[in-house]
């Protein structure tokens, strides 16, 4: 099984398993910490002490905050003992493996395979102001 495959089950898998596609739900499942607050970067992930963190910024939008908890939770799940940062115009774009697992689990999980259909014929700045998700990551699912 591919990476990108293997991503995709693990995204399947959880969305089963706890029913849901809120990001913030399935860390509460997971035991993974997280909390919002003044932070430096948009969103960060550390693995401390055998636990694992996420810390994102208050200054985040509903949307924003959705995509900065997913891609997070990709490092979590994906990259456990990486501490990782999320800037904006940048995480999205890199292109080191970590980052990329993290921008498809995002992508996976936040982009279904209904949504796809049902936004078939859609540009991706229509499906993006649709959604509210970020082109880029719109882009990036489109293309797996």
């Amino acid at each position: 099984m591919g990476e990108i495959e293997r991503i995709k089950h693990l995204v399947e898998h959880y969305k089963k398993l706890y029913q849901t596609s809120d990001p913030f739900e399935l860390a509460d499942h997971l035991g993974i910490l997280y909390q919002i607050g003044n932070c430096k970067h948009e969103g960060h992930y550390m693995f401390l002490k055998n636990h694992r963190y996420i810390f994102l910024s208050n200054k985040l939008e509903n949307n924003e905050l959705r995509l900065v908890m997913a891609h997070e939770l990709g490092h979590a799940l994906l990259d456990k003992k990486t501490s990782c940062y999320f800037i904006r115009n940048k995480t999205l774009l890199l292109s080191s493996k970590i980052e990329k697992r993290a921008n498809l689990f995002a992508a996976f999980y936040l982009i279904t395979d209904d949504m796809i259909q049902e936004y078939k014929g859609f540009t991706i700045d229509q499906f993006a102001r649709c959604t509210g998700i970020d082109k880029a990551l719109i882009q990036l699912r489109l293309n797996t």
